[in-house]
């Protein structure tokens, strides 16, 4: 599924199910519906629905085969997980589906060997998540005048847990209102997410390095099984 519409598989991926030549199960993503095309994958995934952690690994196609790149320990949103297409605002909940990863941002400097667009946080840059205004889901800076600050997030207010940062594109590319706003890849803090994924600061780091944006790498979020299991994305 990307951006929440469930895709067929395509040309590019691996065919279903195939066991390799061990008897043992392929890569997650040689199992699933859709990659988003590129040869770089993050995935995000969560044991049910109800999960508040679970892990994040990333992916690198290499000679037609998947390859784990790294993985690490990841926290979701305190209501669990929720299909993408019908997700609502201020639920606590994290979208599945399969998203693009528009640009990194952070409080501090891109981590050294960073090639990904990143954007550096400054005073005045927060993220709209007011509902009526023209700017709704987006970064601006300074903060909108039709965007209320009670609305949105002042970004450099959330410290560590944005010092390193990836937007996701859940709703960002066409947004519509009331679906949810600003949904990120960030550093985590002692508890759940409010709808976001989150990996330690050293994780951030690493993923930050190895997203090339020639590769086009998308991140995958989903269940181990079940309604919104990830290899159904």
């Amino acid at each position: 599924m990307r951006h929440g519409v469930v895709a067929l598989a395509s040309a590019s991926v691996l065919v279903l199910g195939a066991a390799t030549g061990d008897g043992t199960p392929p890569p997650l993503p040689a199992r699933m519906a859709d990659t988003g095309g590129g040869t770089q994958l993050i995935t995000a995934v969560a044991p049910r629905t109800g999960s508040t952690s679970g892990t994040v690994t990333w992916w690198d196609r290499v000679d037609g085969t998947w390859v784990k790149a790294g993985s690490a320990s990841a926290r979701f949103g305190a209501r669990g997980l929720v299909e993408g297409t019908s997700r609502k605002q201020g639920t606590n909940t994290t979208p599945t589906g399969l998203y693009g990863l528009p640009y990194a941002f952070g409080i501090e400097a891109a981590p050294r060997g960073t090639t990904y667009k990143y954007r550096r946080v400054h005073r005045d840059s927060w993220w709209c998540q007011d509902n009526d205004s023209r700017a709704y889901n987006r970064w601006t800076e300074p903060l909108a005048r039709d965007c209320r600050a009670v609305e949105s997030e002042h970004l450099v207010s959330y410290g560590a847990l944005y010092a390193y940062a990836l937007v996701i594109d859940f709703n960002y590319e066409r947004p519509v209102k009331g679906r949810g706003a600003g949904i990120f890849l960030h550093v985590k803090g002692r508890g759940a997410t409010a709808g976001c994924v989150s990996v330690s600061e050293d994780a951030m780091k690493r993923i930050l390095r190895w997203a090339d944006p020639r590769r086009k790498p998308h991140i995958a979020i989903g269940t181990a099984d079940g309604p919104t299991a990830i290899t159904r994305y």
